[in-house]
């Protein structure tokens, strides 16, 4: 069961999260990198806990290149701030999370998963958005979106 299908408890503590990652672009086409989470059922970006006294640059960074293994990227720009909440069941709080991503690019096209992964994809953006179901996560992809619009 996704940890963000079950719904926000007034009734228990609160605690606040912040994370950063990055929506990957592959240099050499307009494809964007999508990692497959199964114990969600999920695609996502990569993305993770900013760790104390750390950057969101620094902590999307290395939470790119744990979840990835991908280590020659650069991160170009913040591309979104998204902001959610749910109940985490296994500890008992009410989670509002706050997520930075930022726009990334790279020319490697192998990855190597973290464990919590089962598949990486590099797909076109409306194939993203018909597969993530999050609400933020289509918020960034239409940030990235607007982007690519000319001006």
């Amino acid at each position: 069961m996704s940890s963000r299908s079950v719904p926000f408890r007034p009734d228990r503590p609160v605690v606040a999260e912040l994370a950063a990652g990055a929506v990957l672009r592959s240099a050499v086409e307009p494809n964007i990198l999508l990692l497959h989470e199964p114990s969600e059922d999920r695609w996502c970006f990569p993305k993770g806990h900013v760790e104390p006294g750390e950057s969101l640059e620094t902590a999307a960074r290395r939470e790119v290149h744990e979840e990835t293994g991908i280590r020659e990227f650069s991160l170009e720009r913040e591309l979104r701030e998204v902001r959610y909440r749910f109940f985490r069941s296994k500890s008992g709080v009410n989670v509002m999370k706050t997520v930075v991503y930022f726009l990334g690019r790279t020319s490697e096209r192998e990855v190597q998963l973290e464990s919590i992964f089962d598949r990486a994809e590099w797909v076109t953006v409306a194939e993203a958005m018909a597969r993530v179901r999050f609400p933020a996560d289509r918020e960034v992809l239409a940030a990235l979106t607007a982007l690519d619009e000319p001006r």
